[in-house]
């Protein structure tokens, strides 16, 4: 076993503090990354504090993760020592049905094994990225094309990256199509970055007047406040597909609306509590439909990231220290970050 130092909440109610984990000795076709800079993700607080009513304690969040491999196992032919290498939010999977098979492991039939609170349907806890190392099988381990002096920047790319590229990608956001973006957050900001790289046309959906002008220079060609009336009826069946990012319980039917006919919007923010029901006429008057859409498998991940080094997209980020990550917990609730935490992991 490797001994690491970690973070972990210990509780729904304790605050994440420092405990030491044990990492399984290297398989032949294992990696161990030396963590330099790991993301903090909603879905991180989300499962420190049980608000899925999933997690298994103690719990040491986590999945978006770069850093250094400095061990690989015999049967590693795509790693090797010194490579810098990326974790996203799953170290395995069945590899077996369907899905696996088409490269879509994070629909895995049998639960995708999350690179922390183990696997979907209940099996070993795993330990996340805040954290000194982590060893991982290496299918599951990804490349990092970006100069080294953007590492911390690429972190947020493994969930928050992937979140917004694979429906983008997925639905055709490209050329001639209108796209907005609901939300201006962790997610949101990757999803204009990445819609407008990929040549749509960007309008941001805010409820804040004061993003307006970031969300410009972010990449949005409009900016839509979303609580006046005016500006939202004025984007009427104007849109071919919306990326809502939002993880609070809202108002679908507004954004609907929106859409052309055959739009698509799709939902990728996952708040604790249900959003109202949307009212069924919206969807049938105009062949709308409303979508989900989950990470991305790790073949699209890679995509993802090549795309992300091609046009020099990387996330915007506040480097924190370790023993800082509780305050940033409570600041991302009030939305008071643009637009990720990362921790440089030196300081654990």
């Amino acid at each position: 076993m490797i001994k690491s130092k970690a973070y972990a909440a210990q509780s729904a109610t304790s605050p994440l503090a420092p405990f030491e984990i044990d990492r399984r000795a290297l398989n032949a076709d294992d990696v161990q990354i030396e963590i330099l800079y790991c993301g903090v993700c909603h879905s991180d607080l989300h499962t420190a504090r049980n608000e899925w009513k999933s997690t298994t304690y103690p719990s040491v969040p986590g999945h978006e993760i770069v850093g250094r491999i400095v061990a690989v196992g015999d049967k590693v032919e795509a790693f090797k020592v010194g490579d810098l290498a990326g974790v996203g939010c799953m170290v395995d999977s069945c590899g077996d049905c369907h899905p696996c098979h088409e490269g879509e492991e994070q629909y895995c039939e049998q639960g995708f094994t999350g690179t922390y609170n183990g696997p979907m349907f209940g099996g070993e806890n795993t330990f996340g990225g805040y954290s000194q190392s982590i060893v991982v099988k290496a299918s599951f381990v990804l490349n990092i094309n970006h100069d080294e002096k953007d590492l911390a920047s690429v972190a947020p790319l493994l969930c928050a990256g992937i979140t917004t590229y694979s429906p983008l990608r997925h639905w055709g956001a490209g050329p001639g199509k209108k796209v907005g973006i609901v939300g201006l957050g962790g997610l949101g900001h990757m999803g204009v970055k990445i819609a407008r790289a990929m040549g749509a046309h960007v309008v941001l959906f805010t409820t804040s007047p004061g993003k307006a002008e970031d969300g410009k220079r972010l990449g949005a060609h409009e900016v839509c406040i979303s609580t006046d009336v005016e500006q939202m009826a004025s984007y009427a069946n104007q849109l071919d597909f919306i990326l809502n990012t939002v993880a609070a319980p809202h108002n679908l039917d507004a954004y609907l609306q929106l859409l052309k006919l055959d739009g698509t919007m799709t939902l990728v923010g996952a708040p604790a509590e249900p959003h109202p029901s949307p009212a069924v006429f919206n969807l049938i008057l105009k062949r709308r439909q409303l979508a989900g859409s989950l990470i991305g498998g790790i073949h699209e991940t890679q995509e993802m990231l090549d795309f992300c080094a091609r046009h020099g997209l990387v996330s915007d980020i506040e480097l924190i220290d370790m023993n800082y990550v509780n305050t940033a917990y409570e600041r991302m609730l009030k939305s008071d970050v643009k637009y990720r935490f990362v921790i440089d992991m030196s300081t654990l």
